[in-house]
């Protein structure tokens, strides 16, 4: 494939669109301004606006001239492209010009849409397009470890979802686990991790929305509600054959705390995986605004899980606290 020398100055402001995902628009009508690159001026000329109708011999044209390299989209139109992309998150494995943040972006968005379908409806069909989604991210992730900073910098703060909790804990519980690199991690178990992380708290669904959003004190009857959800997560994964031992850790250690005070077997005895989701499950419920409670800020909320030594794994929340410190992570502006 021959690709034209673009000058950096335009490749600030314009990307290529690669083949793959012009196939995946609207054969005639796409919804975003197209540029073509003139090598004698050294400039990009539009093609097309968007929703413009192309005709069979542009449609032709441009293909070959997206081939050659010298199509081009704006960063204007990004919001469009993202909208686009995230309906099918396997592209951004496809295209080379995106930034690393916008694909951190992209995918914690699809992530989240594929994460509401499912606990709105946790069968198999919205499971399966809801684990293709993660097996995207882990193979962005798993090619260079580096990026999950990217994810854990863009942790959701402000208020409360179910959703947005699960990608926390997916983006902190990874970085945790495998940051600097476990050499000995297999990319089976990183893929499994990764999905117990994500639906660890799948049982919170179950849950009635008037119990998790009161601001009152609950009721005797409304407080036996809560437990009960570790055993309901586990059950929706175990009718959909997801019980390997990570996933199975996740759903009902949670929890568990060190010092025997938590659910729902309330053992001292917990894996190291389960402490881990135990910490960034606490760590995230922290800094997201509930019914019932504020927001903290970050390094409050790591000092508090520090400091609860006989509760939970001081190897994880001192990490998270040790990484704040040095300004390892933060939050995206």
């Amino acid at each position: 494939m021959a690709v034209s020398a673009v000058p950096a100055s335009i490749s600030e402001e314009y990307y290529q669109i690669s083949q793959a995902i012009l196939e995946s628009f609207p054969k005639y009508r796409l919804p975003l301004d197209l540029f073509i690159f003139k090598e004698n001026i050294a400039q990009l000329v539009l093609y097309s606006k968007k929703d413009s109708r192309l005709t069979n011999e542009q449609v032709e044209e441009i293909r070959l001239l997206c081939a050659e390299g010298d199509l081009f989209v704006s960063r204007a139109d990004h919001p469009i492209y993202s909208q686009h992309i995230v309906k099918q998150l396997d592209l951004v494995l496809v295209d080379k010009n995106l930034k690393e943040a916008e694909v951190a972006d992209i995918s914690l968005r699809a992530l989240e849409l594929r994460l509401n379908d499912f606990f709105d409806q946790p069968v198999r069909p919205v499971f399966e397009l809801l684990h293709a989604d993660v097996l995207v991210v882990t193979e962005y992730l798993w090619t260079d470890m580096h990026r999950l900073r990217l994810f854990v910098r863009r942790l959701h703060t402000g208020e409360y979802s179910l959703a947005r909790h699960s990608l926390n804990c997916l983006s902190l519980g990874l970085w945790l686990l495998v940051s600097p690199k476990d050499e000995e991690m297999r990319r089976k178990s990183f893929d499994q991790a990764a999905l117990a992380l994500l639906l660890h708290d799948a049982g919170m669904a179950k849950v009635p929305p008037f119990i998790t959003g009161k601001t009152a004190p609950l009721k005797p009857e409304e407080k036996e509600k809560i437990p009960q959800h570790t055993l309901a997560g586990y059950k929706i994964m175990h009718k959909l054959d997801q019980t390997d031992e990570s996933m199975r850790q996740a759903l009902l250690e949670h929890h568990e705390r060190l010092d025997g005070s938590g659910y729902p077997q309330g053992v001292k005895s917990v894996s190291p995986f389960g402490r881990l989701v135990a910490v960034v499950d606490a760590f995230s419920a922290m800094i997201q605004k509930r019914a019932y409670a504020e927001a903290k800020d970050f390094t409050t909320a790591a000092r508090e899980l520090a400091e609860a030594k006989s509760r939970f794994d001081f190897a994880f929340s001192g990490k998270i606290l040790a990484a704040l410190a040095s300004d390892s992570f933060g939050k995206s502006s």
